[in-house]
């Protein structure tokens, strides 16, 4: 920050201290590339499950437990089988972040080409990484590729607690600014849930533009909207971060 910057901080009464200016970041759709995870992660995973208890469901028990959900379905399946429920989501919730994980160190998806700005805001912001995907997967990730530029990494729990506490419940976002020292900042995602959960835990939502995301319609307008992480680096530099970002969002 030079000196300007720190004049023109006293004189608005702006605190732009790095305890202040966090910058959060969904990961499925935001730094890795596609929407999310493959549906047939989850069901090699259900299948790993159903291995390790000897289970061979029929066709209709097996209908029930497909998919990604904890649902009346897939407990209606677990009775069938004569299965607690919740136990049984966990098992095979970590064998969805064990796939998960073996299919991302094989390439199957990769950063998209916009994440080096990370560096750059890395340098003015403190920034966390927040996702709805594993809390196991969401480390590796970081790791594989590199995203040394965050201060702080949280997917979600595996298991019936972690499945409710997904966006839009804002409880792993307040989790991160908490862990961060934040009182104030941004959450960059691409959909109408993280703009939502954003709004929630009080931050400002920032809407990132994606292929996959082109025809979503938002519940709630976000603060800014850019069309790639270069763009949102670029409007931030060009407008600068007030608390607020009611200015900024005025494309």
């Amino acid at each position: 920050m030079t000196s300007a910057d720190r004049s023109a901080d006293e004189h608005t009464g702006v605190d732009t201290g790095p305890d202040r200016r966090v910058v959060l970041f969904d990961m499925d759709g935001v730094l890795l590339e596609g929407r999310g995870t493959d549906g047939e992660v989850h069901e090699q995973a259900l299948a790993d499950a159903l291995s390790d208890r000897d289970l061979d469901p029929d066709p209709e028990t097996h209908r029930l437990l497909s998919g990604y959900e904890y649902d009346t379905d897939f407990a209606l399946g677990c009775t069938r089988l004569g299965v607690d429920p919740v136990t049984f989501y966990d098992r095979r919730e970590r064998y969805s972040a064990q796939r998960s994980i073996e299919r991302l160190a094989a390439g199957s998806r990769t950063p998209y080409d916009d994440v080096g700005v990370l560096t750059t805001l890395a340098d003015r912001y403190t920034l966390g990484l927040v996702s709805n995907n594993y809390d196991a997967v969401v480390q590796f990730v970081a790791e594989h590729h590199g995203f040394d530029a965050f201060e702080h990494q949280q997917g979600r729990d595996p298991g019936v607690r972690g499945f409710y506490r997904r966006k839009p419940d804002p409880h792993y976002l307040l989790d991160a600014m908490e862990a961060l020292g934040g009182t104030d900042g941004l959450y960059v995602g691409d959909r109408a849930t993280d703009v939502l959960a954003a709004t929630r835990a009080g931050l400002d939502a920032v809407f990132v533009e994606r292929s996959h995301n082109d025809a979503d319609s938002l519940p709630v307008t976000p603060a800014l909207t850019a069309d790639s992480l270069a763009d949102f680096a670029d409007q931030l530099a060009a407008r600068g971060w007030p608390s607020r970002l009611s200015s900024v969002g005025e494309r």
